[in-house]
């Protein structure tokens, strides 16, 4: 046999033998093909999910207890000038209901022309408000209502029955107190005049396409809106600035990072004496902020774009660019709401009688 050939079979044999003793290999995995990518939110879907700390306006602030006839009566007191010493303010001269509620001044003239030292902030949702000025000194809109009137560089009126008694000199009044306060033996009473004055301004609410918005249309605000809105979020502003209102919610030191330009007016250390509190005022609400300038407790600046970049730069530490500022306030303007001038249009006044004291320039 030809050795050759047997040499070639035998090797055969054996690689034959080696290959069936070894396991079989599994076959190969196709590769694992990656998820699709995730497409983009949109501006809708981010802004969606950045509205838990928000909720709409309430129809109304006003209290369980208050009636037609202490509104009634707190709507007169609100145009009422008779109640300054010069016959000469209401309570609508600095906040004026045809304009949001504010006079837009940077700080309003009050008797002889003196002006405040501080921007007179609207009446407009203020009842919604945990406190009342830009200190917070006093806790509502009842409590408020009687600060101005005596204050000598608004209203000045020498005293609280000083108010009294022109009030009782005018014929009108003393029955609608009556009505209003049914039961009290002397019901044309100081606190009386705060509590109507209250009982109107608790229903001075103005509801806004951003209401709709959060009530589930999603068409209420434009795509820009929209995205003025995120910007807003992405930027921290909530922080301060939440709620039905946008804010008036809690106190905040003004220069929270960078130190503020004027620190002249010390804010809420005033009323507390304690210098932790040194330029703390009451984070404002947003609510017609579009509508009410000028801005901050001084009233030192007239535009909005700018009030929004001072508060990115001082409050946040971020350099908003004009970008970003134009579609935060273009979001702002989503704030501006409607006010219901049928209940708050000035009514016709009671006439003076014989006894009524004259103004007083003096």
């Amino acid at each position: 046999m030809n050795t050759r050939w047997m040499s070639a079979v035998l090797v055969s044999t054996v690689a034959l033998a080696v290959a069936c003793d070894k396991p079989a290999e599994k076959a190969q995995a196709p590769a694992a093909q990656a998820p699709p990518a995730e497409a983009p939110k949109t501006q809708l879907e981010i802004a969606q999910a950045n509205t838990g700390l928000f909720k709409p306006l309430p129809k109304t602030f006003a209290s369980p207890d208050q009636t037609k006839a202490q509104e009634d009566l707190g709507r007169m007191l609100y145009y009422e000038t008779r109640v300054s010493k010069n016959h000469d303010i209401s309570c609508n001269s600095c906040h004026n209901l045809k304009t949001f509620g504010v006079d837009n001044e940077p700080t309003s003239p009050g008797h002889k022309g003196v002006r405040g030292g501080r921007n007179s902030p609207t009446t407009l949702n203020a009842a919604g408000h945990f406190a009342q000025f830009w200190d917070g000194r006093e806790p509502d809109v009842e409590a408020q209502a009687k600060g101005p009137v005596l204050n000598p560089v608004e209203m000045a009126m020498p005293d609280p029955d000083t108010v009294v008694n022109v009030l009782k000199s005018i014929p009108g009044y003393p029955p609608l107190f009556a009505d209003a306060f049914p039961g009290e033996a002397d019901p044309v009473t100081y606190d009386n005049f705060g509590k109507a004055v209250g009982a109107f301004e608790r229903n001075l609410v103005t509801p806004s396409r951003w209401d709709k918005f959060l009530e589930g249309d999603h068409t209420a605000l434009t795509e820009t809106e929209l995205k003025g809105f995120n910007t807003f979020m992405a930027s921290g502003c909530q922080a301060c600035h939440n709620g039905a209102l946008v804010g008036g919610g809690s106190f905040q030191k003004l220069g929270a990072v960078k130190p503020w330009p004027n620190q002249a007016d010390h804010g809420r250390m005033d009323v507390t004496k304690n210098a932790a509190d040194d330029l703390v005022f009451k984070a404002p609400s947003l609510r017609n902020i579009a509508k009410t300038g000028p801005y901050f407790h001084d009233g030192s600046v007239k535009d909005l774009s700018e009030a929004v970049a001072m508060m990115g730069e001082y409050q946040l530490g971020r350099k908003l660019n004009e970008q970003e500022t134009g579609e935060i306030v273009a979001w702002l303007n989503t704030l501006t709401g409607e006010l219901d001038m049928n209940y708050a249009a000035q009514p016709e006044l009671p006439p003076s009688g014989p006894k009524t004291p004259a103004p007083d320039p003096s």
